[in-house]
C-alpha cells in the first residue's frame, strides 16, 4: 500500500477537458517560460537564477503547469531533474511557439515602427567602408537607432531580430529578398614610402621587390591569375582581411585585398595603389532580408541610402575591368 501511496503522489490528478477558447485565455505563459528555462538548465536554481526568480517559485510554476496539462514534466532529484517522456515530447514545441509569440510580437511592433534597425556585416566591411559613412545615414534618418552586429555567418532571419544584412557573396539566398549593391576588385597595395622606394608591380617578377601579404580568402595566385608565385622571397597570410589592410598601412608589406577595404585609404594617402592591373573578385556585396522586412520604413530607409552609397564607390579608378589610370593610379 505505501508503495502504491508514493506512486501515485508522482501522478499529478487528471484535469477535467476545457473548451478550446477557455484554455487559450488560461494558458499559463509564465510557466511554459518557466519550463523551457528549467529544461535547458536541467537545474531549478539555475533556471531560477537565470529568469531572477527564486527557485521556490520556480518549482511552484512547475507544479502549477504540471497540474494544469495533467502530466508529469520531470523526474526530480532535490534541485538536479530531468526531463520526463512528456516533458522531452513538450520541450521543442513548447520553446518554438514562444519563439513564434515573440516574433509576432515584435513584428506587431516593427509595423509602427519602434524599436532600433538591426543589420548584420562582416567586420571588415564595417571597419574599412560602413563606418566611415554612417554618419550621413544618420543625418539622413535622425529617427533611426542602428544597431550593427558583425558575423561571416548567414543570418537565420526566423531565429534572430536581425531585420537586414549585408554579405559578400554569389547571391544566392532563396526565400530571401536580395539585391546586389556592387561589384568587388582585388588591388595591390602598400605604404606610399615602400611604393616610392620599391615601384609599380604589373606582372609576376615585379611581386619579388616586396613582402607579400594576403588573407586566406584572397590570395595572390587569383591576381597572378593562376600564374606560378611559389618563388616570392616572402609571403604571409592572415586570415582577417581588415588585418592585411592595417598591415599594409603600418609598412608591413605588400598587400592584396578587396577595393572596398582600401578605397578609402587611397583616397585619403594612408595607401597606395601599387599597380594598374586589378582583378574582379568572383563575389559581391548583397543587400538581403525577409521579404516582409522590406516594408519597414526603417529597412526601406537604409536600403535606399546603402544604393546610393554603393553607387557612388564605383570600381577602381572608375574605368573599365582589369584597368586603371596609368599617372593616376602609379603616381
Amino acid at each position: 500500500m505505501a508503495g502504491k501511496a508514493r506512486s501515485s503522489a508522482k501522478r499529478p490528478p487528471r484535469r477535467r477537458p476545457v473548451a478550446a477558447g477557455d484554455a487559450f485565455r488560461r494558458l499559463p505563459l509564465g510557466s511554459l517560460r518557466v519550463f523551457v528555462a528549467v529544461a535547458e538548465h536541467l537545474h531549478f536554481t539555475r533556471a531560477a537564477a537565470a529568469l531572477g526568480v527564486t527557485a521556490s517559485a520556480a518549482s511552484m510554476q512547475i507544479h502549477a503547469l504540471e497540474q494544469y496539462l495533467g502530466v508529469s514534466l520531470f523526474h526530480r532529484q532535490g534541485r538536479f531533474v530531468e526531463l520526463s517522456a512528456s516533458g522531452a515530447q513538450l520541450l521543442p514545441r513548447i520553446r518554438d511557439g514562444l519563439t513564434a509569440l515573440q516574433s509576432a510580437i515584435d513584428d506587431a511592433r516593427e509595423v509602427e515602427g519602434h524599436g532600433p534597425l538591426r543589420v548584420s556585416t562582416l567586420g571588415s566591411f564595417l571597419t574599412h567602408w560602413l563606418m566611415s559613412r554612417l554618419p550621413r545615414f544618420e543625418e539622413q534618418n535622425p529617427g533611426v537607432e542602428l544597431r550593427i552586429e558583425t558575423s561571416t555567418e548567414l543570418v537565420d532571419f526566423r531565429r534572430s531580430d536581425v531585420h537586414a544584412a549585408i554579405r559578400l557573396g554569389a547571391g544566392s539566398h532563396p526565400g530571401l529578398f536580395c539585391e546586389k549593391l556592387m561589384d568587388e576588385w582585388l588591388v595591390p597595395v602598400c605604404q606610399p614610402a615602400m611604393f616610392a622606394k620599391l615601384g609599380p608591380v604589373n606582372d609576376h617578377a615585379d611581386l619579388k621587390r616586396y613582402r607579400l601579404l594576403h588573407s586566406s580568402s584572397e590570395p595572390w595566385s587569383i591576381w597572378l591569375l593562376g600564374g606560378p608565385h611559389n618563388d616570392v622571397t616572402s609571403r604571409i597570410s592572415i586570415d582577417d582581411s581588415a588585418a592585411i589592410v592595417r598591415a599594409a598601412e603600418a609598412g608591413g608589406g605588400l598587400a592584396l585585398t578587396r577595393w572596398s577595404l582600401a578605397a578609402d585609404e587611397i583616397r585619403s594617402g594612408r595607401l597606395a595603389l601599387a599597380g594598374r592591373h586589378v582583378t574582379q573578385y568572383p563575389r559581391g556585396y548583397y543587400f538581403v532580408c525577409p521579404p516582409k522586412h522590406r516594408e519597414m520604413p526603417k529597412v526601406a530607409a537604409f536600403h535606399h541610402w546603402l544604393r546610393v552609397e554603393a553607387a557612388k564607390h564605383g570600381p577602381p579608378g572608375g574605368k573599365a575591368r582589369g584597368q586603371l589610370p596609368p599617372a593616376a593610379a602609379l603616381a
